[in-house]
């Protein structure tokens, strides 16, 4: 068997309200996950061997730590028989930047393996496994663009309108357990509805927090508002604009300053991994692309 290579999307907040500090440290949270075209390559060679390894991984990161790593070894006690796999990661998405890479690539480990393995777990289990691994993990499991509360694991699949965003990276990353325990963080935003977010009645809690911490942010934020009206994704490194096209979007991306980087990507509603693995059916090959 040959590597089968597996999309693993980014996603965007649309917004980001703390609405309180639970009991169990954690925060309560109201978000909409926007999924994106832009997406990581997961490369999954299922084996008998009973070994999980690592083949090819983000810079800096151990195997260890690796959140792909993590996942098949919390996938495995469900399935019967000795099953292993070898993993590669093709990164697109950079690190830090509040775009989901390491959820999403952890999610389609998570999901693949599931099939490849035999574990038979529902998506709902799937996804409750997905949030012992991080907040973000399970709105990739589960596949469509969502409003989200909670931690983020309470999900509701919604309809977006088709757009295009302007990501832009401005090379810093940011550390989210960090931004949580900023003393100047609020964490009492109203509960809002649904409604709200299609008014435009929505925030980015952090984003007055990481604008003051990282001024290159800061100055992304800045100039994109000239063009767009702009927000911080998440805890942030990354900004981004909405457009209605894509070449209005290209317009603008060509004049983005040198320093920074940035991305032109299509919102979907529906996961580009799930995409696959149902134009695969029961045969997973058709859905991926061999090494």
């Amino acid at each position: 068997m040959t590597f089968q290579w597996w999309p693993a999307p980014a996603k965007l907040n649309l917004f980001l309200h703390v609405t309180g500090r639970r009991a169990d440290g954690y925060h309560d949270l109201q978000t909409a996950f926007q999924l994106l075209e832009l997406c990581d390559e997961v490369g999954l060679e299922a084996s008998g061997d009973g070994a999980i390894e690592r083949l090819a991984g983000p810079e800096g990161v151990p195997a260890e730590a690796d959140l792909t790593v993590r996942a098949a070894r919390a996938l495995k006690p469900y399935c019967k028989g000795h099953f292993g796999v070898k993993i590669q990661l093709r990164k697109r998405i950079p690190a830090g930047a509040g775009l989901g890479g390491g959820s999403s690539d952890a999610a389609t480990v998570l999901v693949v393996l599931n099939r490849l393995w035999g574990a038979g777990l529902a998506p709902g289990q799937l996804a409750d496994l997905g949030a012992t691994l991080g907040a973000d993990v399970p709105v990739f499991v589960l596949g469509d663009s969502a409003w989200a509360e909670g931690r983020g694991e309470r999900l509701q699949p919604i309809m977006l309108p088709d757009r295009w965003f302007l990501v832009i990276y401005p090379g810093v990353a940011v550390s989210t357990a960090e931004l949580f325990q900023a003393p100047e963080l609020t964490r009492n935003s109203p509960v809002i509805t649904i409604r709200a977010l299609f008014e435009g009645a929505t925030r980015n809690d952090f984003e007055p927090i990481v604008r003051a911490r990282q001024p290159a942010v800061a100055a992304a934020i800045d100039w994109l508002s000239a063009y767009a009206p702009a927000r911080l994704t998440g805890t942030g490194s990354c900004v981004y604009a909405a457009f209605a096209q894509a070449a209005q979007a290209e317009r603008i991306a060509a004049r983005v300053p040198d320093e920074w980087h940035c991305f032109v990507a299509h919102g979907v509603n529906r996961s580009p991994l799930h995409a696959a693995l149902e134009a695969a059916g029961g045969n997973l090959r058709r859905g991926a692309r061999d090494a």
